[in-house]
């Protein structure tokens, strides 16, 4: 019995190491052909994904939340895209504690363009994985994250 527990945990410890081991060669490759195509990181594409899908704006805090990254992070990186033109700050009914932040128009478009290209490289380095096994995988992944992700 132990040995087969014994197993089961081995299984599951390579499970570990081939899904970072995938994660991470493929992060690697979109972080050199986001700079390479579009002269912009991971990180600001990350911020201007989450700001695209809330087209009414994003407090500060809760674009960190999202990201599960520190405040500091995304103020450099928000930093950067308002000099950019990409994002504009505001101030939530008037409180100047709080900064709500949006994609301009110069920003959605630019976003539009770089999520195209992003989707199809993704595709490209994923194109030996089956429509049902990338469904399958993504159910599996899914319910794994149900069970640890109240957990904080």
């Amino acid at each position: 019995m132990v040995s087969g527990a014994l197993s089961a945990s081995k299984e599951k410890l390579r499970l570990w190491i081939r899904l970072l081991r995938a994660s991470r060669i493929i992060e690697s490759e979109l972080r050199e052909r986001l700079s390479t195509e579009f002269d912009t990181t991971l990180p600001r594409f990350d911020v201007m994904a989450a700001l695209y899908r809330t087209p009414e704006g994003m407090l500060m805090s809760d674009l960190s939340r999202f990201l599960l990254v520190s405040n500091g992070n995304v103020t450099g990186i928000v930093d950067r895209l308002v000099a950019e033109g990409h994002v504009q700050r505001g101030q939530r009914n008037g409180d100047r504690r709080t900064s709500i932040v949006r994609l301009t128009k110069a920003g959605r478009d630019f976003f539009k363009t770089m999520a195209a290209e992003h989707e199809r490289w993704v595709g490209e380095l994923l194109a030996d994985v089956s429509k049902s096994d990338a469904r399958q995988l993504t159910s599996m992944l899914k319910a794994f994250r149900s069970n640890w992700e109240g957990r904080e």
